[in-house]
Order: C-alpha cells, then structure tokens, then sequence
C-alpha cells in the first residue's frame, strides 16, 4: 500500500493525514469493545478533499470507514473490517456556516459539535431541539449518519425529522449538494433520506441544512411515582390530551437504574423517598410560565385523581430543573461504572411498554437469576434502553438473543436510535429483524462496497 498511501500525500495536506499513535485513539469504539486497523485516519477539511479521498479508495480498493465524534454504541464507526481501511474523521470540518432566525434554519459542517450548534442557535433566540446525553462530544454528521433521537423525540421527531437538506460525497467521489430550507418540495423522491440513518454506507455527509424551532420561554419540569408501571402509557396519554404539543419529554426511570446512579454517580440521589419503582421525568413547555405550570398542576391532579401517580417534585427553579435531567443521565454513567454490562436500544409500541419489559426481565431473569435490569429511556415513543448487568457465568449472546426476540415479538424493532452498526448485524440477521432491501440499496449505489461494509465485521 506504499503507492497508495504517497497518493494520499499527494492530496492531502501533511496534518490531515495520521498514522501510528497519532491515529490510536480513532481505531476503538466508544464503549472500548472493539478495535480496529486502518492504513491511516484522514482528517479532511473540505467536501472536495473528502471527494479525493473517496475516489482515491475507490480506485485502489481500499474500505471508508466515516467518523465524526465516535459517540456510537453499535461500533459503526470502528475500522473492523477484512479488507484494508481508512478512516475518515471529519472533526476539522465544524464550521456553522448560517444560523438564520427568519428562516428558522442553521447550515452547519458534518463536524459541527451539537453542543455547539445548540449555543448558536440560543444566540438567535432559537433552539435545535435535538438533546442526547453525548451532546458535547456527538458530531452532527454522525448523528444524521445515525438518524439520532433523544429525549426530545416525542414532540420533535429524530434526526430525519429535523434534516432539511444535505451536502454527500457520493460513492463514487461526486459531490451532492442540495443545502435548501425548503420545507415544501414535491418532486419525486427525496434522496436524502437514502444517507440518514444510512450509517456511512450509501454516502459521507459533509454538511447539513438543520431545522430550528423559537426557543421556549418556560418549562415546566416533574419528576413523578408512577402508582404501577402499567399506568405509564396512560399517564403519557393523559399528559399529551392536557398539554397538546407542548410535552418534550417523558422518560421512564427504574428503581434499579438509579440504584445505580446514587452508588457511582456523586450528587446522583433520588427526589422522592421512599424511591418508587418506577418513576416519569417529564417536561413542557412554551412561551408563558404561569400557563405552563397552571397546565402542569391541573395534569397531576387528574393523574393522581386516577391513581396514575402517587408522588412527585415539580423543579421550582433552573437549577432543579437542571438536577433532575442530571439524574436521568447519571442512570447511564451509573450502570457503566458499576461494571459489565449489555446494552439494548429497543423500541415497542407504547402501550406495549410495560408489558414488554415486565416479560422480557422474567426471560432474562430464568437465563440468569443474578442479572440486574434497569430497563429506563423514552417512554414518549417506546424506545426503552434494557440494559443488562449479568453475572460472571452468563452468556452475553443468549442474553441479548432473548431480549430482541422478545422485542419482535412485541412488534418491536432491536434498534431504535442507536443503528446496526458492527455490534447488530449479525444478530439483524439471525433473527430477519432488517428487510433486505436497504441492503440492496447501499449495493445498488456502492457495487464495490467501499463505503463502511458494516457485514464485513
């Protein structure tokens, strides 16, 4: 490969182009679960430089694995493949090219940080209502590469639903652009949603043309007991018939999960006590205050009227608010830092949520009757995070095989904002969980299979 690796020189300027320990920290996963090798970690700064690259590989074989901030949990940006690689990190293309207010729109770079574009849009009294516990790290092509959700899905949609127009480097090493506002456009198919969700697979996002929203004024912020975890969809039900479109977030949280959180997370303590076993974060929220914790309060009343919840604390300020999303996110850190564990990102219909999860921890419990289960994430829209802490002698397969084919079952999906990534196909095609037909797709607009061959793992 020393031919192509001097071409590659001759394209590139010297600092975008790294290898042995400078290119180290690119090659693993986020969770540390997998390695990988690649020829060098090319880090372009312009659309036309990541053009040369493709059409570079594409010429001389060699795979394309696109990075951006390396936050994945599915491995989909890990060079783990059979033929020689590349990674292609697009950190130094993070330019916020336009924030416009009128417009209600933002033109940014793949390797805009979200934390970053959400300040620039709070500069312009607007909000880019995209929030996810990586968001100081996540980049956005990733996240459209993805097709991220989040907590605020349930009145925002995912990352498809806030993509208004796209710049790809195409398979072939032709550059798309169609970086328009447009809200409306009927003519045909809309070739962007080929490259959301896509994984890097039919295409590498350069650049992006996002959705923004007016900033809320307020928010009104509860942390609920749910009287039994059946009564979750109805409260989420009830929530939405009282305040229409203003719920941003209804997140179910588990005794178990913040068992975790209090024991490795510090300040990680639960509002109420005693800690109930199964508890709602949920927020609103809109243009006046008063409105919205009248709205609130009223909500509450009905809801423990029906025995739907038998406690709560309501954020009185800013920084309470801010504690109780703490909470929710140290959920995560929590189960991490108490050890091994085995994630799920599994979406059911909502109604099926409790049932689901009261099924699925009995199935896992009879494989392994030390496995702790904190079952927590998105009520709003059904996507749970089952997350698993097993024992020494489990089988981390049979485990995992169990929770998605339950999942199926329930007319789940075993992905749900995470992607297949390297971790899923396999187990995708065990149990027929994907159509064939995206797969078909990415070969029809990539016969050489260049672009991340995520089946090559």
């Amino acid at each position: 490969m020393t031919s192509f690796m001097e071409v590659l020189s001759g394209a590139l300027p010297t600092n975008a182009i790294l290898t042995g320990d400078a290119a180290a920290p690119y090659l693993t996963d986020w969770m540390g679960e997998l390695k990988g090798e690649a020829l060098a970690v090319l880090r372009p700064s312009t659309a036309q430089e990541v053009s040369r690259i493709v059409t570079i590989c594409r010429d001389a074989g060699v795979v394309i694995v696109p990075q951006g901030g390396n936050t994945g949990l599915v491995g989909a940006a890990t060079p783990v493949t059979k033929r020689a690689a590349v990674v292609v990190q697009l950190g130094r293309m993070n330019r916020i090219r336009r924030v416009d207010a009128r417009d209600n729109a933002a033109t940014v770079e793949a390797g805009c940080v979200l934390a970053t574009l959400q300040a620039a849009a709070e500069a312009e009294d607007r909000l880019f209502p995209l929030s996810l516990g990586s968001e100081g790290s996540a980049q956005i092509g990733g996240l459209i590469a993805t097709n991220a959700g989040g907590t605020m899905a349930l009145r925002w949609g995912m990352m498809r639903d806030l993509v208004l127009g796209l710049e790809v480097v195409l398979p072939d090493g032709r550059i798309w652009s169609d970086l328009s506002s447009l809200r409306k456009r009927n003519l045909g198919i809309d070739p962007k949603h080929l490259f959301i969700g896509a994984e890097g697979t039919t295409g590498i996002v350069t650049a992006a043309v996002l959705k923004l929203v007016p900033r809320p004024a307020a928010r009104a912020t509860a942390w609920l007991a749910l009287s039994r975890l059946e009564a979750g969809p109805e409260f989420l039900s009830l929530a939405l018939q009282h305040a229409g479109g203003a719920v941003d977030a209804c997140e179910l949280i588990p005794r178990q999960g913040l068992s975790f959180a209090s024991a490795h997370v510090d300040g990680a303590q639960s509002p109420l006590d005693p800690t109930p076993d199964w508890a709602v974060l949920m927020e609103i929220s809109g243009p006046d205050a008063e409105h919205l914790q009248e709205t609130l309060m009223s909500l509450l009343e009905v809801a423990m009227d029906r025995d739907l919840v038998c406690d709560g604390v309501v954020a009185a300020s800013e920084g309470q608010r801010r504690d109780l999303w703490f909470l929710r996110e140290a959920i995560v850190e929590g189960q991490r830092l108490a050890g091994f564990q085995i994630k799920h990102d599994i979406a059911v219909p909502v109604a099926e949520v409790p049932e689901f999860i009261r099924v699925a921890s009995d199935r896992v419990s009879k494989l392994d009757a030390h496995v702790l289960v904190s079952a927590f994430g998105h009520l709003g829209d059904g996507n749970i995070h089952f997350n698993l802490s097993p024992s020494a002698s489990a089988d981390p397969a049979e485990l995992s095989k169990c929770v998605y084919g339950t999942c199926l079952e329930f007319g789940g999906t075993i992905s749900a904002e995470h992607g297949l990534g390297r971790k899923k196909k396999k187990i995708a095609k065990d149990l027929q969980a994907v159509q064939t037909c995206p797969f078909e797709i990415e070969s029809l607009l990539d016969p050489q299979r260049i672009l991340n061959p995520l089946s090559e793992s």
